[in-house]
């Protein structure tokens, strides 16, 4: 006997009642409607506390992902709106709680949970993302205390990432204004939500992005305390990427003493408080110049003792000279002294120059420069015969190289080779002039005027070559009478 489902008017499941064979069935589309409105019925509104597996964004925006405890498994779906929404980064191995409904989805006979939102399973589940977020991102470096900047000792324009409306920021100003009044750049900002670490991160990199005479040359990005869950967007891995990012010094003042996020770690400066950040950005102004006015007295004063000290070195050193006229008499006296002796050495050297010159005047006479030209006019006729000699002697030696260079050329060895002969020389560089010579030596050299050659004794002479027959031109082969 066959058992049909029974439906009421609004499509409710009755009863199973037992009926005929002859019962008529349901369509699939039918019974897959049916069935999704009494689960959704059932279970229009249910929390789901289980571990993301297979978390994946669709190009569209929505999420699909994997509710799983250790015996069962739950398919579920966000919607993009939904996804939008987020409070954290989503990831497998996180445990969560689901708030949603259950329906199915005929197209696969499956049934899903439709999440409106997904939060972290307790404390418990926050850090355990918390560390795994921190190690991955340690690993990149961006916590290495080698890259932390030293802050400007007096900044001239300071700017402040937080909520334009809570205490921190006139806690901030307030504490500005007591200690070295500055100029403030606020950049107002939501700091809690799901959009509050976008807006942070933003904010740290307008700030970046002004030039030159507008950035500030110090950042103050501040929160008040809360749980764990308000400070979360401070552990955002975007916020703490442009915190490590900025080329502006930060300082990360999020929640009280005791709290700690990963901004504090990225940061070049963690402050405690708010209050204590701007207590660190800059120094009180009453105490600078207290330190400067002291600074100033103890620099004149230093001043009045290195002047007082050189006067006393002054006067020990000009008593220890001369009097300077006496000084100048002395040397004006010698320099009348060295005036009249000098004019005496000129007078006397001149006197030694005259005598000099006569003395030379007199071996420069014409009569004797004619006599020692007549001299030597002389020696040169009596030399000419020689000269000639000398010529001769040059021709004759002439004529005999050249004689002796033609005898050189008749007793080249190589030139009968240009005649056709050829010159045989054994291993050991010697001439062979026969033929029992060059049996004994059995191998030999053939020089002829072209170039050489390597031959061997033998003593049967070279055969002739036989004739080739040169094959009939085919056009002179008589043709057949046949």
């Amino acid at each position: 006997m066959a058992i049909r489902p029974q439906m009421d008017e609004t499509g409710r499941l009755l009863a199973d009642v037992p009926k005929g064979d002859n019962a008529p069935p349901f369509s699939v589309s039918e019974l897959s409607s049916s069935l999704k409105r009494t689960v959704e019925d059932r279970f229009g509104h249910v929390r789901v506390r289980g571990e993301i597996s297979g978390w994946k964004r669709a190009a569209s925006g929505h999420c699909y992902l994997t509710l799983k405890d250790d015996k069962a498994t739950l398919d579920t779906v966000l919607w993009k709106g939904s996804a939008a929404k987020l409070a954290f980064d989503a990831q497998d191995g996180v445990e969560v709680i689901a708030t949603g409904k259950l329906t199915t989805y005929p197209g696969r006979s499956k049934y899903q949970l439709v999440a409106d939102s997904l939060e972290l399973a307790g404390e418990g589940a926050l850090m355990q993302l918390l560390e795994k977020l921190k190690a991955k991102l340690a690993g990149e470096g961006l916590f290495a205390a080698e890259r932390k900047r030293a802050l400007p000792f007096i900044p001239r324009r300071i700017g402040v990432v937080t909520s334009p409306t809570g205490a921190v920021i006139r806690d901030i100003l307030h504490r500005l204004s007591d200690r070295f009044p500055s100029e403030v750049l606020v950049w107002p900002v939501q700091v809690q939500g799901d959009k509050a670490a976008g807006l942070v991160a933003n904010a740290i990199a307008g700030f970046n992005a002004m030039e030159d005479g507008e950035r500030p040359d110090l950042l103050i990005v501040a929160r008040g305390g809360g749980s764990i869950e308000d400070l979360w967007a401070f552990n955002e891995e975007v916020v703490v990427r442009a915190i490590a990012g900025s080329s502006i010094p930060v300082i990360s003042a999020v929640g009280h003493e005791t709290d700690t996020t990963l901004s504090d770690y990225a940061a070049d400066r963690r402050a405690p408080t708010p209050t204590a950040a701007a207590e660190i950005a800059v120094p009180v102004r009453g105490e600078l110049l207290a330190h400067v006015a002291q600074q100033g007295v103890r620099m004149q004063t230093a001043l009045s003792r290195r002047v007082e000290q050189a006067a006393e070195r002054l006067e020990a050193q000009r008593r220890l000279l001369a009097d300077p006229r006496a000084m100048v008499d002395q040397r004006g006296q010698r320099v009348d002294d060295l005036g009249e002796r000098l004019g005496v050495a000129l007078g006397a050297r001149a006197d030694r120059a005259a005598k000099a010159l006569a003395e030379k005047s007199g071996v420069l006479r014409p009569s004797l420069l004619e006599q020692r030209l007549t001299a030597a006019t002389e020696r040169l006729a009596r030399a000419a015969p020689n000269v000639a000699l000398l010529d001769r002697l040059h021709q004759r030696g002439a004529e005999r190289f050249n004689g002796l260079s033609r005898l050189l050329e008749q007793l080249d060895p190589d030139r009968p080779l240009d005649r056709g002969f050829a010159r045989l020389t054994g291993v050991d560089g010697l001439v062979i002039t026969s033929a029992a010579a060059a049996r004994k030596a059995g191998t030999f050299s053939v020089k002829f005027a072209d170039g050489a050659l390597g031959a061997i004794a033998t003593d049967s002479p070279p055969k002739k070559p036989r004739a080739r027959k040169e094959a009939p031109d085919p056009a002179l082969k008589q043709e057949t009478l046949f």
